[in-house]
């Protein structure tokens, strides 16, 4: 039953699709694998609004893996900004460094050459074999599954990720013809993110209303248990990093440690979040000689 349902949940997303859709750079034909695996780099936890520019900036100063393989890890940092989780840049630069050096600088298609790059991880991974290159492979993501947990399962939520059971819930919705799995995949995510919301869903907008399982069902709430939620910014570790970074980022030389001290009155906050970056290999220094961004 739940096969048949999320078959024609994929059949109607595609349809839906396939009808109109945001503009996105990385859902346009033609765009490169290089240019979505950046893509999805940056649009880890981070809003399409602030991506979209920060993308285009990219992919001119690095057109290619290659390119940003030839440059400092620092200035992938330095280039990432406001984008936050900078670890991100870090692990994308050194995704760069492996497919130049064992890929011939061709972003792989194959699903496990793609998990073994640094910083990929499953659904990076089938987004870019997906998007790029065409394989009928299921991409989940958040929005993703909260579409198939009320469309196929009747549930409000679909609570914490399970790999396993999310990728076959999605496999079943996808069609054999990759260019119709392709529309499935681009589809939940946009239905999702536009119309079957976190809160306040637009049912009355949503191409499943016929044979959504949760509206069929009186939209029961959820009661199962809950996904992890972000820890708030202000004032946490992550706000401080954020601050000390920034502070590098605008030198070109060794920031003072006194410098780094001013970011942020609380002392032993910042010298853990400073340890963190330290640890991270986002930062380089110590206070005698000043801090600054890895090369």
């Amino acid at each position: 039953m739940q096969e048949r349902r999320a078959a024609e949940v994929g059949k109607l997303v595609a349809d839906w699709y396939a009808a109109g859709h945001r503009e996105l750079p990385w859902r346009r034909e033609g765009f490169g694998a290089w240019g979505i695996l950046v893509s999805e780099f940056m649009l880890q936890q981070t809003p399409v609004a602030r991506v979209i520019p920060r993308l285009e900036e990219w992919l001119a100063r690095w057109p290619t893996p290659a390119d940003l393989a030839a440059v400092p890890s620092g200035e992938a940092v330095r280039a990432w900004q406001s984008l936050g989780y900078p670890r991100r840049a870090l692990a994308l630069h050194g995704a760069a460094v492996v497919i130049a050096a064992e890929h011939g600088g061709i972003v792989p298609a194959d699903v496990d050459a793609l998990l073994a790059l640094p910083g990929v991880g499953p659904y990076t991974a089938r987004a870019v074999a997906a998007f790029a290159y065409g394989m009928p492979v299921p991409v989940v993501d958040v929005n993703t599954r909260r579409v198939l947990a009320r469309a196929v399962l009747g549930q409000g939520d679909a609570g914490p990720a399970n790999v396993r059971r999310d990728h076959a819930l999605m496999a079943a919705a996808l069609p054999a013809d990759p260019a119709r799995a392709r529309l499935v995949n681009a589809g939940a995510m946009e239905l999702g993110q536009t119309v079957c919301v976190a809160r306040a869903p637009r049912c009355e907008a949503c191409p499943l209303a016929a044979v959504c399982a949760w509206r069929a069902a009186g939209f029961p709430v959820y009661e199962g248990p809950a996904a992890p939620r972000q820890k708030r910014y202000e004032g946490s570790d992550r706000q401080v990093r954020g601050r000390i970074l920034r502070e590098l980022r605008g030198s070109e030389v060794p920031v003072p440690g006194e410098a780094v001290a001013a970011v942020w009155p609380d002392a032993v906050q910042r010298e853990r979040a400073l340890a963190g970056l330290l640890r991270d290999g986002l930062v380089v220094g110590d206070a005698v000689g000043g801090y600054g961004l890895p090369e």
